[in-house]
């Protein structure tokens, strides 16, 4: 189970302390300064303890916790800076600068650079440029190097989370446009049993005479179509946005799939084509069913020029069964924005569908959809 960030902080700090008072009674914490310093061992646990309470609030606090490991740092350079105090001071640095506001990264890059120069340059005016420089490198390891290494880490994960958004605005403006488009579609079929409906209906209107078995095949084809274009409504209402879409032409139908085969063996492609007796489709299934058989065989075109391809359409008890199979060409990587599979996923998730890319076990891409009837 994964610890919340409060009590890691504490265990983190707790940790070091810890770590400190055994490296102080080792004898081993003295880094800068002489081992016969001013400071007790009294005084510096203390010092470290000041320094671990400020650490527990590494990622809550960044800024008291800066302040604080750097108020008791101080304090501990001036009887001569301990190994378990740089420890700490390395953590928090590296900490706050990755974890902390953007401000207090600007803040902490400017003041590691000014106090890194300041006491190389105190150092070398004091004892000499050859003691300055093994003080310039102290410095260094202290102070620039957590620093710069959280900066290059937050820059990569900067970087990182922009291309995701990116990514993400991206899937779903393809979707969105998906969307339309399906509304688009399946409105013109909508529109066109509408105006069946209208047209059937003036029909018995106009029977002067009375034929009652012409009025009674009139108004079972009325109702007929009334039946399909309120399913066909429902369908699309759940993918019509708010936007208003832009003229598009009149819908297609997966009847029409002979024309995209005839197509694509224009453009280079050896394809062959299967279908059964499809029958009488829905219309959100219908149009889904052939838009998703057209961004396949493009993006065979695209990706896999002159392959051997194969569309198969399959009607069974309960479902329809589109299959595009493509050879994989390899060495050729055609151009596109990277939406076609999001398109095609997302026309067969609208209508209930499941769908499905990728190579099978002959190495060849295979775009396989499934949709409910």
């Amino acid at each position: 189970m994964e610890l919340r960030p409060k009590r890691r902080d504490v265990l983190v700090a707790v940790g070091f302390f810890t770590a400190g008072l055994l490296i102080h009674r080792l004898g081993l914490d003295q880094m800068m300064g002489s081992r016969d310093g001013h400071a007790p061992f009294g005084t510096r646990m203390a010092v470290l303890a000041v320094a671990c309470a400020g650490q527990a609030f590494r990622h809550r606090a960044p800024v008291a916790a800066v302040g604080v490991v750097g108020a008791a740092t101080a304090a501990d350079l001036y009887f001569g800076l301990s190994a378990p105090m740089m420890m700490v001071c390395i953590d928090v640095l590296f900490v706050a600068t990755l974890h902390g506001p953007r401000r207090l990264h600007q803040v902490l890059v400017g003041v590691v650079a000014v106090v890194t120069v300041g006491m190389t340059a105190t150092a070398a005016a004091v004892v000499g440029w050859r003691e300055s420089f093994y003080t310039g490198l102290q410095v260094f390891s202290l102070l620039v190097v957590p620093v710069w290494w959280a900066t290059n880490v937050r820059r990569h994960r900067e970087g990182a989370e922009q291309v995701a958004r990116i990514a993400e605005l991206d899937r779903r403006a393809a979707v969105n446009a998906e969307r339309n488009r399906m509304a688009r579609d399946l409105h013109d079929v909508v529109a066109g049993h509408m105006s069946a409906i209208a047209i059937q209906s003036e029909a018995v209107l106009s029977l002067r005479s009375g034929d009652p078995e012409t009025a009674r095949t009139v108004l079972k084809s009325v109702r007929e179509n009334s039946v399909r274009a309120l399913a066909e409504m429902r369908t699309m209402i759940d993918v019509l946005r708010a936007d208003e879409p832009e003229d598009e032409p009149v819908a297609v139908r997966l009847a029409d799939v002979g024309r995209l085969v005839e197509s694509a063996t224009a453009a280079g492609l050896d394809v062959t084509w299967r279908g059964t007796d499809l029958g009488e489709l829905p219309v959100g299934v219908d149009v889904a069913a052939y838009r998703i058989v057209q961004e396949a065989l493009t993006n065979a075109v695209k990706h896999a020029p002159g392959a051997r391809t194969s569309v198969v359409l399959e009607r069974q008890v309960r479902r329809l069964v589109v299959v595009v199979r493509n050879e994989v060409v390899d060495g050729v990587r055609g151009s596109g924005t990277g939406t076609g599979l999001v398109s095609m996923a997302e026309r067969a998730h609208l209508v209930g569908g499941v769908f499905s890319a990728g190579r099978d076990g002959d190495g060849d891409w295979v775009v396989r959809a499934e949709f409910p009837l």
